[in-house]
């Protein structure tokens, strides 16, 4: 199978790097094709603007969603958002590798969505959710919080699931993907070595099995 990483940390010693390198020589090890988007390494810019595009729909007035239609058209998306979006339309499954930052993902990786994910392209018209262009593909959030598992199932944090439920819906769901249970690592500063090393065998031992899991049912935004 085909599996695409979008890694968003800045340091490769952390945590979520150990997760990376483990899923990658998991994957590979075991017969997947395995391609890798780290964010931070390729200084990938957040700002979404017109230089997304070698096209020009409208050249008086910016409308992103009107020119990323424009584009999806035309071929007229810039070169290095074409190949990312290339590596999305390839994989099977999709793998956002993340630590928590204010209740949401890294503006590294939400600008990585904002430029890639277009209109035209990845949605559209009558294909969104369960028509979505992105059917038959599965999504997972691998992720780690500062915190500990109890501020997420309190009022302290909030839910995690709810906490979640803009990334899995509003954005994995909405174009197709069927979307696996997140893969959370609480409160990573707070364990010892040797409780990492478990976590990390944990996540190894899932991914060898990932293409078996069944979907979650995220939910709609009034559940």
């Amino acid at each position: 199978m085909k599996i695409l990483i979008i890694y968003a940390h800045p340091e490769p010693q952390s945590m979520n790097g150990a997760l990376l390198s483990i899923a990658m020589e998991t994957l590979t090890a075991v017969g997947h094709e395995v391609k890798i988007s780290d964010l931070y390494a390729m200084q990938f810019n957040p700002v979404s603007d017109r230089s997304n595009f070698t096209t020009v729909n409208d050249p008086l007035f910016f409308k992103q969603q009107q020119e990323e239609a424009y584009a999806s058209q035309t071929e007229g998306f810039a070169n290095f958002i074409e190949q990312e979006q290339q590596k999305v339309e390839w994989c099977d499954l999709m793998i956002w590798q993340f630590p928590l930052w204010w209740f949401s993902v890294p503006a590294i990786l939400k600008g990585w969505v904002d430029r890639v994910f277009a209109m035209g392209r990845f949605y559209k018209n009558g294909h969104i959710y369960e028509n979505g262009i992105f059917q038959g593909k599965k999504a997972l959030l691998s992720l780690t919080t500062g915190g500990p598992e109890a501020n997420y199932i309190s009022e302290r944090y909030g839910d995690l699931d709810v906490i979640l439920h803009s990334l899995q819906r509003g954005i994995l769901e909405f174009t197709g993907f069927s979307v696996l249970r997140p893969h959370v690592i609480y409160g990573t500063e707070k364990q010892s070595a040797a409780e990492l090393t478990l976590r990390i065998e944990e996540w190894k031992n899932r991914l060898l099995n990932v293409f078996e899991e069944d979907p979650i049912a995220v939910g709609n935004y009034q559940d």
